[in-house]
């Protein structure tokens, strides 16, 4: 398998925050995107941004951005579809996809998804990590997406479906688990006070 473009997914709303781009907000000196780009950049052939609005709200980090192409704010699989286009017109076939909020997901995220893809029919796999009451949960975020089904994708898409999981379900997405020391490595900020918490995981080293 070829190493794949990774697309990081910032095309939320954020109204948890009180809107805005979560990814602009600073944590210890650094913008989450840029935590984001740093831990993604080592294990893709390039990355481009899905984000809605203005571009040059991003030009400081100089990839390209990708709008949605389904109207309505359609959750990250309208991000996963932009991605995938891009990536067929560079004659690539997957994507990794991570999310724009959470800065300390795995270094070794790609390679592992790929692992878990290739006993799967289409190549996809989503992250998933261990929750101490619910299982193994999946992190619909952090996926590997083939290229070759953008267009069920986009019927799906238009046909309504919004939550990733019923959609990778679908195509016998794989799940690639990665342990939990300390805290969950894909812990996200969705609120102030998560910030907060990220601020506690920086400052104690726990990254």
């Amino acid at each position: 398998m070829q190493i794949p473009l990774g697309v990081i997914l910032a095309g939320g709303l954020a109204t948890r925050m009180g809107g805005g781009d979560k990814g602009l907000l600073m944590l210890d000196g650094q913008t989450l995107l840029a935590r984001v780009i740093d831990r993604l950049e080592p294990q893709v052939a390039g990355m481009a941004l899905n984000a809605n609005g203005d571009a040059a709200r991003f030009s400081e980090f100089s990839i390209p951005v990708l709008p949605d192409s389904i109207d309505g704010f359609a959750g990250p699989l309208a991000g996963v579809l932009a991605g995938l286009d891009w990536a067929a017109t560079l004659g690539v076939d997957h994507i990794v996809t991570a999310a724009a909020d959470t800065p300390f997901f795995p270094a070794d995220l790609v390679p592992r998804l790929q692992m878990a893809a290739e006993d799967t029919d289409t190549g996809m796999a989503l992250a998933a990590s261990p929750h101490p009451t619910r299982g193994l949960l999946r992190q619909p975020t952090f996926g590997l997406w083939p290229v070759a089904l953008r267009d069920d994708l986009r019927d799906a898409l238009q046909d309504g479906v919004r939550k990733v999981v019923q959609w990778t379900d679908r195509h016998g997405a794989a799940l690639a688990p990665f342990a939990v020391a300390g805290f969950d490595p894909f812990f996200n900020v969705n609120t102030p006070e998560d910030m907060k918490t990220a601020q506690s995981l920086l400052s104690g080293g726990s990254e």
